[in-house]
């Protein structure tokens, strides 16, 4: 059984290399009180539907695998918050909803394609693992463990070769860091310098496997230096600092100095998926994480200290509740698929 401990303070310095281009100390990001309510607003919303979701695949209402975001919330919002949709691209693993969330897509399609129904971003076949939206820049959403660091680095090269300015954000886990397509990937990205930044989501476990068990180097932000592939480890758990790391890692890649690695330090509050009771941790882990450094409660601290009031916190979150209700409410009156759509969107044709 793991222990009881809060991980020491990330090391967000870059690592020095004698004669080699770093990128800069990143510093926390500076919000404003709107800028940080809306950060508030947005992680507070992915908690709240995520919760809904595993409510509703405990009812039958969603099928296959399902794999929530509840703790990891800041990472996605502190991300996806430096990037221009309609520019840049997202892509990611099979625990996704959040990032669709954060890139504000409608919660209604999105829990209409968890529920399977017509409605869905993905015409209800995707499911909960492989969401997709050409019109958000989002490419998914893949359940293949790390194939999204090959298909990530793949949209880099586009947009270096379309010169469309834009950058890719290509998302994985400490698990899927392990892979050997992911340092494949690593090798081209840097003989190209393709503009693209490798977010690692440590959250501690591969499933059910701790990182200390299964990673000869569990420091993944040193896992580009071979490449000449620079690393910064941020807390993952503060939004604020998520910002202030995505903004320098944005700001290397748009100069033209290749891919960035950026690990964030974060924590998942549910098991691997729904069907996981996770008993390879200890309850006081857990609750050590949501008491001490949780992303939505600190948000929350830092808000009452620019004087937003306990009442106004309550209302936000009673409003995303509504939100989520209504979303869920949708999702379950869609219609589903007709049987034909089986044959649709399988093959696109090229001349």
């Amino acid at each position: 059984m793991a222990k009881t401990a809060r991980k020491a303070a990330p090391r967000s310095t870059a690592l020095a290399t004698p004669n080699r281009e770093r990128p800069k100390e990143p510093q926390r990001y500076k919000a404003s009180k709107e800028e940080l309510l809306a950060f508030y607003k947005q992680m507070l919303l992915i908690r709240r539907f995520e919760e809904r979701a595993g409510q509703l695949y405990g009812l039958g209402l969603i099928g296959g695998f399902c794999h929530l975001y509840i703790g990891q919330e800041a990472v996605a919002v502190g991300l996806q918050s430096a990037m221009k949709v309609g520019r840049d691209s997202v892509i990611t693993g099979y625990r996704d909803h959040g990032h669709m969330l954060a890139y504000g897509i409608d919660p209604k399609v999105i829990m209409a394609e968890l529920t399977g129904r017509e409605a869905g971003i993905s015409k209800g076949k995707g499911g909960s693992m492989h969401m997709f939206s050409v019109e958000h820049g989002f490419y998914g959403g893949h359940g293949i463990v790390g194939a999204q660091v090959a298909l990530g680095t793949g949209l880099a090269f586009k947009h270096q070769y379309s010169k469309d300015g834009g950058t890719c954000l290509a998302y994985f886990g400490d698990g899927a860091a392990n892979q050997g397509q992911v340092y494949e990937s690593f090798n081209m990205a840097k003989l190209w310098d393709l503009p693209v930044i490798y977010a690692i989501e440590n959250n501690r476990y591969a499933m059910g496997t701790s990182v200390e068990r299964a990673a000869s180097e569990p420091e993944f932000y040193k896992r580009g230096e071979s490449f000449r592939i620079p690393g910064i480890q941020v807390d993952g758990m503060d939004v604020l600092a998520v910002r202030g790391a995505a903004e320098e890692a944005m700001a290397w890649t748009q100069a033209g100095k290749g891919p960035i690695i950026l690990e964030l330090l974060t924590y998942r509050y549910r098991g691997h998926s729904m069907s996981d009771p996770a008993k390879y941790r200890t309850r006081e882990e857990v609750q050590d994480y949501r008491e001490h450094r949780d992303p939505i409660d600190h948000a929350a601290k830092a808000l009452e200290k620019l004087g937003v009031k306990e009442e106004e916190l309550k209302a936000i979150d009673k409003e995303i509740k509504e939100i989520v209700v209504e979303a869920a409410k949708f999702s379950e009156d869609a219609p589903e698929p007709a049987a034909s759509e089986l044959y649709t969107d399988v093959l696109v044709e090229s001349y």
